[in-house]
């Protein structure tokens, strides 16, 4: 499968937009501004079933290597909003870093508003982990 735009996994997706729909209480203006250009783009979301999901598509669990037009560099695994944990390295798809890769692939280019400004990231590996889902737990 080769499109443009996010590509995420029907219960993913699901999940997702439920976790979006409670995310009002986000106090945080510019979080709640990825939140609504996330919301926005999955709105032209491919919705594929887990067994025509590209490997190289950043889903919940995936370990992900973004480079920033900035200069730096981070590895970061993005996971629902109850197992985020900033030591390990565990970002919460309902933070702006989040919003900005989820659903995006290996090589994709992004320009996303952060809380410090535009930026521009490129997304240079992505690593499924186990694929493992906790899509369970809400917040």
């Amino acid at each position: 499968m080769d499109c443009e735009g996010l590509i995420l996994e029907k219960r993913e997706y699901v999940f997702l937009k439920r976790v979006l729909n409670i995310s009002g209480y986000v106090d945080d203006f510019e979080t709640q501004k990825s939140l609504q250009r996330l919301s926005n783009e999955l709105k032209s979301a491919h919705i594929v079933d887990d067994c025509d999901m590209p490997l190289n598509v950043i889903r919940f669990n995936s370990k992900v290597t973004v480079s920033s037009d900035r200069g730096w560099e981070k590895t970061l695994q993005v996971v629902v909003p109850a197992d985020k944990d900033v030591a390990l390295s565990k970002v919460s798809v309902l933070t702006p870093m989040g919003s900005a890769i989820f659903g995006n692939k290996e090589g994709a280019i992004i320009s996303w508003m952060f809380p410090t400004g535009m930026q521009e990231l490129t997304i240079t590996k992505v690593i499924q982990d186990a694929l493992e889902h906790t899509m369970e737990v809400v917040l």
